[in-house]
């Protein structure tokens, strides 16, 4: 079933300009810059407590910067708190799945849809098209609790689809699934672009994954950019290796 993409204008483009964020006088991000356009899935990477999860909490307004600004469409979002921002375009998943576990499926994604301001019927017709797109109409009116795990990370995809953002952001999604499950994963994300006229900003540990549906990567280390560039690109840099990736990792085409 088609799914009437949103936004078609693709010179929009969310940013973050010269963002730091300090707790307690340590940095866990410094003079950090990105720019993800429309119709794009863009990668950020780096070692753990990097500051990739800081970033995007900045992006969506869990945190407030120390310094620098974001941008949404040219217009500074910079503190805005989290349900304008949903209101507005920007929808996120966490890493820890946050479903309404004793709820069927298909109203876990209703629920996201009412957010937005769509009233029931239109809320429900569009839960219903989404997960139908997922091929996962068949399990709209199972409660969520009773769902294996790597559906349920499905599951918060659909719900922040559900918001019809201009961009999504999605928080390790292939955390803990197996090979089989990752592929389903990255057909799935390949997708979002094209069908929801949406940016894609997809933080994740699975390189297999990240080299083989981001068009650009960022890659970040101890709060601080040290390359961006296509998949090509950021395998072969040597900065990103030493700090990331690994001699191995180049050898098993990560």
């Amino acid at each position: 079933m088609a799914i009437q993409a949103v936004g078609r204008d693709t010179s929009e483009t969310l940013e973050a300009h010269n963002v730091a964020v300090h707790f307690e006088g340590l940095a866990a991000i410094h003079g950090v810059s990105i720019a993800l356009r429309r119709r794009e899935i863009f990668g950020l990477i780096g070692p753990n407590g990097a500051g990739k999860t800081t970033l995007v909490n900045v992006l969506t307004g869990f945190q407030r910067p120390t310094q620098g600004q974001v941008f949404l469409g040219g217009a500074d979002i910079t503190g805005w708190p989290p349900h304008r921002l949903g209101r507005n375009g920007l929808a996120r998943t966490f890493q820890a799945v946050r479903l309404f576990r004793d709820m069927p499926v298909v109203e876990n994604l209703e629920v996201a849809a009412v957010g937005t301001g769509l009233g029931r019927r239109e809320a429900a017709k569009r839960a219903h098209d989404i997960l139908a797109w997922m091929n996962f109409a068949h399990k709209a009116f199972l409660q969520a609790d009773t769902l294996p795990y790597g559906e349920e990370r499905r599951v918060g995809i659909g719900r922040a689809l559900a918001m019809a953002p201009r961009f999504v952001l999605l928080d390790e999604p292939a955390a803990g699934l197996s090979d089989a499950e990752c592929d389903d994963l990255m057909k799935l994300i390949s997708r979002i672009p094209e069908d929801f006229g949406c940016g894609v900003l997809l933080i994740e540990h699975n390189m297999r994954v990240i080299m083989g549906v981001c068009h650009r990567i960022h890659v970040i280390d101890s709060g601080r950019t040290i390359a961006e560039g296509t998949p090509e690109e950021i395998q072969a840099n040597p900065d990103v290796i030493r700090a990331y990736l690994g001699s191995k990792s180049r050898q098993k085409g990560a």
